[in-house]
Parts: C-alpha cells; structure tokens; sequence
C-alpha cells in the first residue's frame, strides 16, 4: 500500500489512490435562476422541501443529496465505511439529522463554510489510508435556517449592505473510493486559522479572505507550484468583495493567481439581476457548484487540474453578540482528470 506523503508543514500529496466515485448536487430556487442553475441534479421549487419548517428543510436536503449520490453509484448505506458531514445549524444537526437513520459510521464537523473541503480531506486519509472503501464527504446550508439563527427572523426584513453575502440553500456530496474514475484526488492542504480582527458579520469575505491566501500561499510553496501550474483555483465563498481581497494578499506576497482564480460564492448567483450584494455563502455554497459544476467539467477533460480552497468564517451567535472577532478557515484539495 502506498501511503500519502507529507510535503512541507500544511500538505499530503497522494500517489493515485484516492478517486471521486460519486458526486451530487442539490439546490434551491433561487441557485436554479442563477448562471450555474442548469449544472445541479436537482433544483427545489419550494424552500420547505416536502418539510414544516426550514431546519428540516435542511434536514431531507442532505438527506437527498446523499441518496441521490448513492444511486449514482449503484451503493446504498450498506456500502458506506464513513460519512463526514457538518453544516451550520447548532451542534450540526443538519447532519446528523438527515443521516441518524442511515446507520453509517459518522463524524459530524464544523468547519464553517469551509467544510466540503474538510470532510473530503478527511475521508481522503481514510481511503489512502485503506480503511474505507467507500467514504461519503457531504454538506448542506439553507437560507432561511441560516439567517434565522446568525442574524435576524425574515419578517424583520433587514437591509442587507454591499458586502453581505446570501446563504446558498445547497448541498453537495462526493463519495470516496480507491476505485479509479476520472476524477483523482491529489493532495489535501489543510489550513490555519488566521484571525485579522474583523468584526462584522455581515462582511464575511473580509474575515475569509486572509485564512484563503494563507492556505493557497501554504500549498504552492509545500509542492514548489506557481498558479499557472492549475487550470484554476477555486474559492469556496469569499464572493465579491472576498475575492478582491484574496487576489490583493497573494499578490503582496509576491504571487499572483488572477488568472486562474474563480470564487463559487461569485458564481451561483448573478448580483445585477437576483439582488444578492457579495454574492452566495454557506457550507453548501461551494459543495453544491463544485459537485454541479467542476465535477462535471473535470469528468469531460474540460478542467485537466484544479484546486478546490473551501473557505470558512468561524462563528457563532454567541462570539458574535460577545463581540469577538470572526476568525477565518480554509482547506485546500488538489483533484485532477484521469483517462
């Protein structure tokens, strides 16, 4: 068995043993009216989702997602080693859940919106490591639940300013396997808490921003690559205003990723048209456009190699109401295609 190898402090690089078998996408009404909305395997009509309140929403969106996975691979919870799974509601209940009747080993995260990208790195080691056959990486966010618990009730109808992002009601889950596809995993880059003093919930992007270049910077300089050395580098939710940022801080430290950079937060919505300032955020944010997106592109050789920087703000409503500062989080993936 070849064992993943440790390069520099922050990054282990996999020598072909860790594949995509399986990926699926599931969004809201809205993520379907934007530029990516043909992408997803589902788009919901109605914010319930079959529920009587927006947390179980939450709860058969993931549940969904994760079925909906499984069908594509001919699996059912029966083949599952593991599932990692976190959302943003209290004590991840989204996850747990959706997946308690399930009956497959789990480890709830919270990562912030940073968690698709831990969940793969950590069911990647789990594969490579040969300990799972079939490991399932899955998150989830919603809107309504979302801005019910960080901020304010809907009814209240809060002006939302220019740097203010909008929760993607999205889910997103990959499945794990040594069984080679056409999607590999390469590397995982595993980020640094990076706390720059922001304070403004409703700025996001500016507390992501930094924990996003550090763990790029940290990648690059583990593997000894430039930017040009990918077909792009993809952000998870740092939108608009984030991505400015991010490019700006890389650039400062002598690098420059301008050319290959995408950001999902800044690509499921279309802020001319759908009224949505920054652009998306929420665990599901760059889960559902890489699962609906990227994988697709990947699979069809479109994208030879990319790397997936999922970035996460960590927060809660408490720290918040206490007045402490939003601490930033970002995990890198490294996947390429395969013939």
């Amino acid at each position: 068995m070849n064992l993943g190898t440790k390069m520099g402090k922050q990054t282990i690089v996999y020598d072909d043993s860790v594949y995509i078998k399986s990926f699926y996408s599931s969004v809201g009404k809205l993520e379907g009216e934007g530029p990516l909305g043909k992408c997803f395997d589902v788009v919901y009509k109605d914010e319930y989702i079959e529920a009587k309140n927006w947390e179980q929403a939450e709860n058969n969106l993931l549940k969904n997602t994760v079925t909906g996975a499984f069908a594509k691979a001919e699996l059912s919870c029966d083949d599952m080693d593991y599932v990692f799974s976190g959302d943003l509601l209290n004590q991840c209940t989204g996850s747990s859940f959706a997946l308690k009747d399930m009956c497959i080993p789990y480890y709830g995260l919270y990562g912030a919106c940073s968690t698709m990208a831990e969940s793969m790195s950590l069911g990647s080691i789990m594969v490579d490591a040969g300990y799972g056959q079939n490991v399932l990486a899955v998150t989830s966010s919603h809107f309504c639940s979302s801005e019910k618990q960080y901020r304010f009730p809907l009814e209240y109808g809060g002006i939302r300013t220019p740097s203010a992002q909008w929760t993607v009601t999205g889910s997103g889950a990959v499945i794990l396997s040594p069984d080679k596809s056409h999607i590999c995993l390469d590397s995982i880059t595993t980020g640094k808490m990076v706390d720059l003093g922001v304070t403004d919930n409703a700025n996001m992007g500016a507390a992501m921003a930094p924990a996003a270049a550090d763990c790029i910077l940290a990648h690059l300089r583990d593997l000894e690559l430039k930017p040009a050395d990918y077909d792009c580098i993809v952000t998870g939710d740092l939108g608009i205003v984030g991505s400015t940022l991010v490019n700006e801080i890389i650039q400062k430290q002598g690098s420059d990723i301008s050319d290959v950079h995408m950001d999902c937060g800044s690509m499921i919505f279309d802020p001319n048209t759908q009224d949505t300032a920054s652009g998306g955020s929420g665990c599901g944010c760059s889960a559902s456009v890489f699962c609906g997106h990227f994988c697709r592109e990947l699979i069809q050789g479109n994208i030879k190699k990319m790397l997936l920087v999922c970035t996460g703000a960590l927060m809660s409503p408490t720290t918040y109401q206490l007045g402490e500062t939003v601490v930033g989080i970002a995990h890198a993936v490294g996947l390429s295609y395969r013939e």
